[in-house]
């Protein structure tokens, strides 16, 4: 069973790598990137070596050195944005974490639990098939201003913080808000560590997207159910 398990696992990885490099072959990426007029995004890895790595020359490159570049390094990502919902309804879609599982990329299961000491703690199971892997986060928040977790239990990650914070847009844009988002992240194992680039992309780079897209669908229409459960 164990060696069919990592046979699965090893495959699992080998084409999640041929997708990934397909991908980087189509557009070379760079450390920043703009976003138009909604914001800019930036993207770091915490290393001494700044430089992007060396774009690839062919969708063919084998599994072996995907996984030599890839380092468990502990890798950042920042984005702000200016969206046209209030920080409350931004705060209330993000302090949701039981809803995460019907609209957050690669979330399959998503429920929120009281610890030992009334503090809050989210359990949430991330996929990529055949790979399926829980997590628990403790939650701590800013009641419409900011919603921080930090991983605390789970074999996925050594390291994993996000943070949202909401402030008003500008007076010209009311009914706006700024949405400031970071994460960092770092795997456990190397093997895990091969997921990094295709989470990088797949997961973290949609977050805030993610998130946009729940509050349309929940705001724009005035007549929209409210949230089944929030943090508070």
């Amino acid at each position: 069973m164990t060696n069919k398990t990592s046979s699965l696992l090893l495959r699992a990885l080998v084409d999640l790598s041929e997708v990934h490099s397909s991908k980087l072959v189509r557009g070379n990426r760079t450390t920043f990137r703009h976003l138009g007029s909604c914001g800019a995004l930036a993207a770091r890895r915490t290393s001494l070596n700044l430089c992007p790595a060396t774009p690839l020359s062919t969708p063919s490159r084998s599994f072996i050195n995907l996984a030599a570049s890839i380092s468990s390094r502990r890798i950042e990502y920042t984005e702000s944005r200016t969206l046209g919902y209030t920080p409350e309804q931004m705060y209330g879609v993000v302090s949701s974490v039981d809803q995460y599982q019907y609209f957050v990329p690669w979330c399959k299961k998503s429920r929120v639990m009281k610890g030992p000491n009334g503090d809050i703690r989210a359990e949430l199971e991330i996929g990529f098939a055949p790979i399926v892997e829980r997590y628990i986060s403790e939650v701590t928040v800013v009641p419409n201003h900011q919603v921080r977790a930090v991983c605390t239990d789970g074999s996925l990650f050594s390291h994993l913080e996000t943070l949202w914070r909401f402030s008003p847009g500008a007076k010209d844009q009311p009914g706006s808000c700024k949405v400031d988002f970071y994460v960092s992240f770092e795997f456990k194992s190397l093997l895990h560590s091969q997921l990094a680039s295709v989470f990088f992309d797949e997961v973290v780079k949609q977050m805030v997207g993610a998130f946009e897209s729940r509050a349309a669908t929940l705001y724009r229409n005035q007549h929209a159910a409210p949230l089944r459960r929030r943090l508070s």
